[in-house]
């Protein structure tokens, strides 16, 4: 590993051994090289440990951290970007896949469009096996060269997962740290999007795993979710009310934070009031996850062909 990598990717992990290895592997076998990986274990209580030391010893990419408590998800995605060196920064998840190229294009992508912010690529969904399920056609404006239309699409629009694209440092170091309420991931990503645009790779390059286990199915709850962001969620001070104004005023205050012109700072806050009102209507609201997905026939892609560490599962 370089004294200073030039990418740093932070991994955050609980208890996640039953996908990790599989992880590790798609990221430490990418064609784009010079990274550290951070892993930051939140004291977890498998086989998590042993995974991540054994990694360790084998790559000296790896930077490994264990935690002597649990602090959360929320803070241990902050913990893994305070401790980056990389002037660019991507977050990882244990039970996800990556393909070869994926932080190539991404890194490739903002070289060479200095006003692009984060990079990512095309997604799907992919079950325990690694199966590709759910692929879904990215549908945000989020390259628009206009902040509050990238805005207005993050709010109505259902996303894909921006949070775990290739980032530049300085700008996420401006924006407020992921917090722990109803959906602040959302507003996390839409106040990234404020300061410039992102940039999608048009080939399925990431593979993000939907699984019993995953935070999203195992804490269904919104009070559940974000005591899982944060433990301190946990106490009575926490009800589901604030959780969700914390969700509105989110937005508010990303506006306020960001430097916009008062010509696009006032168009932002108008996306929000027809947002928020939307809201409010009976049956308004879609999800990605109520959308239709697309059919599986439309797209010809291969994991295992794509990922490090898979090539003898072909078929």
């Amino acid at each position: 590993m370089t004294a200073h990598p030039r990418l740093s990717i932070g991994l955050p992990v609980y208890n996640g051994e039953e996908y990790l290895a599989e992880a590790l592997d798609a990221l430490l076998g990418q064609t784009y090289e010079d990274f550290e990986l951070l892993i930051s274990d939140n004291a977890s209580t498998d086989g998590t440990a042993d995974i991540c030391r054994r990694y360790a010893a084998r790559d000296s990419r790896i930077r490994y951290t264990r935690l002597p408590r649990n602090i959360g998800a929320a803070p241990n995605h902050h913990h893994v970007f305070a401790e980056s060196r990389g002037e660019l920064f991507k977050w990882a998840s244990h039970d996800d896949l990556y393909a070869r190229d994926l932080l190539r294009r991404c890194v490739e992508a903002l070289d060479e469009r200095p006003e692009v912010v984060l990079a990512h690529a095309a997604e799907a969904v992919i079950d325990g096996d690694g199966q590709v399920r759910v692929p879904y056609e990215y549908g945000l404006a989020t390259d628009s060269p206009h902040p509050p239309e990238r805005f207005r699409s993050m709010l109505f629009e259902p996303g894909g997962d921006d949070m775990y694209g290739v980032m530049r440092a300085e700008v996420l170091r401006r924006v407020k740290p992921l917090d722990s309420y109803h959906h602040a991931d959302r507003t996390f990503t839409a106040e990234i999007s404020l300061h410039g645009p992102f940039h999608q790779v048009p080939e399925v390059l990431y593979f993000r795993r939907d699984h019993p286990t995953r935070a999203e199915r195992a804490h269904p709850g919104k009070r559940s979710r974000c005591i899982n962001l944060d433990p301190r969620r946990a106490g009575r001070l926490h009800p589901t009310p604030r959780l969700l104004a914390e969700y509105v005023w989110g937005y508010v205050a990303a506006i306020r934070r960001v430097p916009l012109s008062p010509a696009d700072r006032r168009a932002c806050h108008r996306h929000l009031l027809a947002w928020a009102t939307s809201r409010i209507r009976p049956g308004s609201g879609e999800r990605v996850e109520d959308r239709a997905p697309v059919d599986p026939v439309r797209i010809t892609v291969s994991v295992d062909a794509l990922v490090a560490g898979r090539e003898g599962r072909q078929s």
